[in-house]
């Protein structure tokens, strides 16, 4: 079996002889031409996995004969090889999407790593990709336990989405490995939230960073420097969703990134207006009333945020200005670019940004979105096509020109369910897969977390005998009435309300501008 199909382009084919037969050592299978046309008649006639082609032949030159070799071969790397190494001629090559630039004289094991690079580098970054998890896997198993603390859970989750990242294009062997450590990960992360999370809200001085910690960490000390900030939430975003936006934003800014701690529920109710208070939930509702919405009531649980953020800045005493802004489409975001201008003169720009979670519910209700985002690798893809395909592109480019310290953060990411754990409850227990709360809750006790007085772990209480439930590793809630039906529709898709990593270890990143 051939190791790789090469055509070499030479008008001194006749002098490289010892190169050939040390590739054909190697395995490849070789034909050679000494000019440019002979060269495009071979590649009508052939295909090639891959083309050395000399820069300066007489007839065609290497750049014409590269161009007509593009029409019939796109796909197929060219690799140039050359005596000449002027810039100009190394621009016209690039721009050309040559796969490599060789300055002559060559040796063979130059022209042996071009080849591993073009023709290989998927097959060996894979092997190698598979061994390192492998290697890992051992280290990481000792490493999952419900008493580490905060930061090593941050670690932790940090190197599963790592390895998620580094497998996604890979076997499924290696990926299933990973779904079984990442599921023990979140069954022992959530004995740790169980027994660690009453603990952080009586000790607010020595927790972890929470929602309602955000603005007191990272945007009130921006301020008190004087420095102008941007803060951008990106409803339901997930930190490996973060890994994989970072690159496009790498050209422009530099980053500094943290994890924090989203509150329970990890929901857009709750924790957004979390951070948008200072506050929990139950505090927003005992010292705000007209602010907070509660889970039985029809009006819409997050149009009080401006609002929330104008009573924290008081509370801080921050007298600075802000604006608040959402997006929901790209209408929204054309809207906002055009009024950038006006925003630049304001030290706090607030901006909720919630494709993701639309996105999120979209899956769950269309069969074609959910082909579409049939896994985590490919939620992530369309959360990259939609960055950058919308004006949010746009903006962060533009912001990269301002003044302005810009973080990036969510109210809380989601997890991809499979488990269904029943539960029954009356017609006025909310719909929400992943945390329910009433009065007359039957589940089984073994797969929640359960939470019998709401105000210890800062929730509100409809009614005395309010009770809280959530799910804990890929489980969902169904009801035992139809129940088939329900199980199959939301099996395998994204849910967010519970206690999971990806659901409640969420993004803080801080951006300046490299042109600053």
């Amino acid at each position: 079996m051939t190791n790789g199909r090469l055509l070499w382009v030479d008008d001194e084919i006749d002098l490289l002889k010892a190169h050939r037969l040390f590739l054909e050592k190697k395995g490849y299978e070789l034909a050679t031409c000494s000019n440019g046309s002979d060269a495009v008649d071979l590649c009508r006639e052939n295909n090639f996995d891959l083309i050395l082609l000399d820069e300066n032949m007489p007839g065609l030159s290497g750049l014409e004969t590269l161009a007509r070799i593009k029409e019939i071969a796109p796909n197929t790397p060219v690799v140039m090889v050359t005596k000449n190494e002027e810039e100009d001629l190394m621009d016209q090559a690039i721009g050309s999407k040559i796969a490599d630039y060789l300055i002559k004289p060559v040796n063979p094991n130059q022209i042996l790593l071009t080849l591993k690079k073009n023709i290989h580098q998927r097959e060996i970054v894979a092997e190698v990709t598979q061994s390192g998890y492998r290697q890992d896997f051992g280290r990481i198993g000792m490493q999952i336990s419900d008493s580490l603390t905060p930061d090593e859970w941050i670690e932790l989750y940090k190197k599963l989405v790592y390895w998620e990242l580094e497998l996604s294009t890979t076997d499924g062997a290696m990926q299933d490995m990973l779904r079984m450590q990442k599921e023990e990960a979140n069954l022992a992360f959530a004995r740790f939230v169980r027994r660690e999370y009453e603990g952080w809200l009586a000790r607010p001085d020595e927790r972890p960073m929470l929602s309602p910690d955000v603005f007191k960490h990272a945007v009130f000390p921006r301020l008190r420097e004087g420095r102008k900030v941007f803060l951008l939430v990106l409803d339901n975003f997930r930190y490996d969703q973060w890994r994989v936006l970072s690159h496009e934003l790498a050209d422009d800014f530099d980053m500094d990134e943290q994890l924090y701690f989203a509150i329970l529920p990890t929901a857009t109710q709750y924790a957004r207006n979390a951070i948008f208070a200072g506050l929990m939930p139950r505090q927003i509702r005992e010292m705000y009333p007209d602010l907070w919405v509660d889970e039985e009531e029809d009006e819409g649980k997050n149009l009080n945020e401006e609002a929330l953020i104008a009573r924290q800045m008081e509370r801080f005493r921050r007298r600075e200005e802000f604006t608040y802004h959402k997006l929901n489409d790209s209408v929204a975001a054309d809207r906002l670019l055009s009024q950038l201008g006006r925003l630049t003169r304001t030290p706090l720009n607030v901006l909720v940004v919630n494709f993701i979670d639309i996105l999120s519910h979209a899956r769950t209700e269309s069969k074609m979105v959910r082909e579409l985002a049939a896994n985590e690798a490919a939620y992530r893809s369309i959360t990259l096509s939609w960055f950058r395909h919308t004006p949010v592109a746009e903006l962060f480019h533009t912001l990269a020109s301002l003044d302005y310290d810009i973080l990036i953060t969510t109210d809380h990411g989601s997890i991809r369910v499979d488990t269904p754990s029943k539960v029954v409850g009356d017609r006025n227990v909310n719909t929400n897969l992943r945390y329910k709360l009433g009065k007359n809750l039957s589940y089984n006790a073994r797969e929640v977390f359960e939470v019998r007085d709401p105000k210890r772990l800062g929730l509100p209480s409809p009614n005395l005998s309010t009770a809280y439930i959530f799910a804990t590793g890929s489980r969902f809630f169904a009801y035992p009435n139809n129940y088939n039906y329900y199980v199959q529709y939301y099996k395998d898709t994204f849910q967010h309300g519970g206690v999971s990593m990806e659901e409640m270890i969420v993004p803080l990143v801080a951006l300046r501008s490299k042109k600053r």
